[in-house]
């Protein structure tokens, strides 16, 4: 009755390749058709904007709907069951089994392995993801000594990030290990004498409302990757765009720095911008690193009490910028979206660099990066073992070692993201959010306008004037003359309500962020339209 299929518009140029689209079909248990558009032109075709689109295509063949981004579940649920009766009723509905066809499983001891730490005694414990487990091994990187998970989605789902908290800590609050637990939105605390696992944050559900630097919080948002730093669990909340703090002993989670718009900006925590943090690692100095791949970049926290923390980028230089060079940084080097980070022994930083399939290392006093290791199948962790380096090779299903190399100088070319660009003039630009609420829902305006959006730019000299968050759904915006290019990150939520009677009607409130590449040209269009449900 219902057919989904997928179309796989890649970003970076390792997402591209067919094997890659191949693994990440399996990596995450895509259960229907996937068609692979590395050129964009289904992208093109539909006029997409942002990753990613869904398309609602009736049984005649006509598009009846289009919405980028998530949360949309209750919206094509009421618009599936409109569709289905019209069509069943007109006679245009067919019934009976999609055209998927299900791959042979496949027998590896790990499946993506996603991220591993050292445990005392000289093992080591490993997520592996794609089976919903944990696995500890033994020095040797093989030998398996025990694994936790029933290996099907459920008290695990796709485990990433691991962090051993400090002996006393551990026996303050009866476990040892902090497990980011990154489908169920959960923070795990794993036993190592018991070998049993409890949740100790967040409640299964993804948040959705936007969370602000300090403020706290039950619900997460698709937590990566944990770290023990400055007293704290710091979580690389992948899904909200933030770092975030979790006190093992109170079970309280707040926001430690990010805005939750996606993009590369530094400064004050409660201004930096971070896109998908997916690693992370502390060092002796007391800085933080952070692997944001989205940016492909590596970036840093340093907490100084009398100027307050700061967020910096070693590495990287925005949303649409990527490459394999080596060099000084920021300006000449490029990562290929990086997820994991370890601090070397002399201070230097190793990076997983993912989709360029290498370990690179980054210099914070010449702040030149090298590669240290080539031709890995998407390193995922890098981990600091004595003075050898085990790496995750997620998508070779395994775990290797390799002495730390002295690094060779390498370029391999750089690369701009080939999504389209939106060309618009510069000065006056009317930006207009349509919203129309599902069918049986009307807009809660019991306490005024129910809607709120919130305009920035990178950089923020694209915009004259119009940035900031107020009520409404339409903005005259002012584009300044002098900036060629940039990105405008446009938030938009809204709250309806079923329809019935009073107070009892159950409402729903409506989120989308938009990171929108656009290109100053004079005569261009002086209109934005975007569409915040289309059902």
């Amino acid at each position: 009755m219902l057919v989904t299929v997928g179309v796989h518009s890649p970003k970076f140029v390792h997402e591209g390749e067919p094997a890659a689209v191949e693994a990440a079909v399996e990596r995450y248990g895509v259960g229907h058709p996937v068609l692979d558009d590395p050129t964009l032109t289904t992208w093109d075709a539909y006029a997409a904007r942002a990753w990613p689109t869904l398309v609602v295509v009736d049984p005649t063949g006509y598009v009846v709907a289009q919405m980028s981004g998530e949360g949309h579940a209750h919206g094509l649920d009421v618009l599936i069951g409109e569709l289905v009766a019209e069509h069943e009723a007109a006679g245009t509905l067919h019934r009976g089994d999609g055209p998927y066809v299900a791959p042979p499983e496949p027998r590896t001891a790990l499946r993506f392995p996603g991220k591993v730490i050292a445990l005392p005694g000289g093992t080591f414990l490993v997520s592996d993801s794609a089976h919903h487990q944990l696995v500890e091994l033994e020095a040797d990187l093989v030998t398996e000594r025990r694994r936790i998970g029933t290996g099907v989605r459920g008290p695990l789902s796709e485990p990433q990030g691991l962090v051993a908290l400090p002996t006393d800590v551990a026996a303050e609050v009866g476990y040892d290990v902090v497990v980011a637990d990154s489908v169920n939105h959960a923070l795990q605390g794993l036993s190592l004498s018991s070998w049993e696992l409890r949740r100790v944050a967040g409640t299964g559900v993804q948040l959705r409302d936007r969370v602000a630097v300090g403020d706290t919080a039950e619900e997460l948002s698709t937590p990566w990757d944990v770290a023990w730093w400055e007293g704290q669990v710091v979580v690389a909340m992948a899904g909200s765009h933030q770092l975030w703090s979790f006190d093992p002993r109170t079970g309280q989670s707040s926001v430690l720095a990010g805005t939750t718009n996606e993009g590369l900006r530094d400064g004050p925590p409660s201004d930096a911008f971070f896109a998908q943090p997916s690693g992370l690692a502390a060092g002796p100095d007391g800085t933080l690193w952070v692997a944001d791949p989205e940016t492909s970049a590596l970036r840093s926290v340093v907490a100084a009490p009398a100027a307050g923390a700061a967020v910096t980028t070693a590495v990287g230089l925005g949303l649409f910028d990527f490459g394999f060079r080596d060099g000084p940084a920021p300006d000449e080097a490029l990562l290929q979206h990086p997820l994991g980070v370890a601090v070397l022994p002399d201070g230097s930083v190793a990076i997983a660099d993912t989709y360029n399939g290498a370990i690179r290392r980054y210099d914070p006093t010449t702040r030149t990066v090298t590669t240290l290791a080539r031709d890995l199948a998407e390193p995922s962790d890098v981990l600091v073992d004595g003075d050898t380096l085990v790496v995750v090779e997620s998508a070779a299903h395994r775990l290797v070692r390799m002495p730390i190399p002295a690094g060779a100088r390498v370029d391999a070319g750089a690369h701009r993201v080939r999504r389209a660009r939106t060309d618009l003039a510069p000065g006056p630009l009317q930006l207009t959010v349509a919203f129309t609420p599902p069918s049986g829902q009307h807009l809660d305006d019991r306490f005024g306008d129910p809607t709120s959006l919130t305009v920035t730019a990178s950089p923020p000299s694209l915009l004259v004037s119009g940035a900031g968050t107020a009520p409404g759904l339409v903005r005259t915006l002012e584009l300044a003359g002098d900036v060629t290019e940039g990105v405008l990150s446009i938030s938009v939520a809204a709250a309806a309500c079923d329809e019935g009677d009073g107070i009892y009607a159950a409402c729903h409130r409506y989120q989308q962020d938009w990171g929108i590449p656009v290109v100053i040209v004079d005569d261009a269009p002086t209109t934005l339209t975007l569409d915040l449900r289309a059902v």
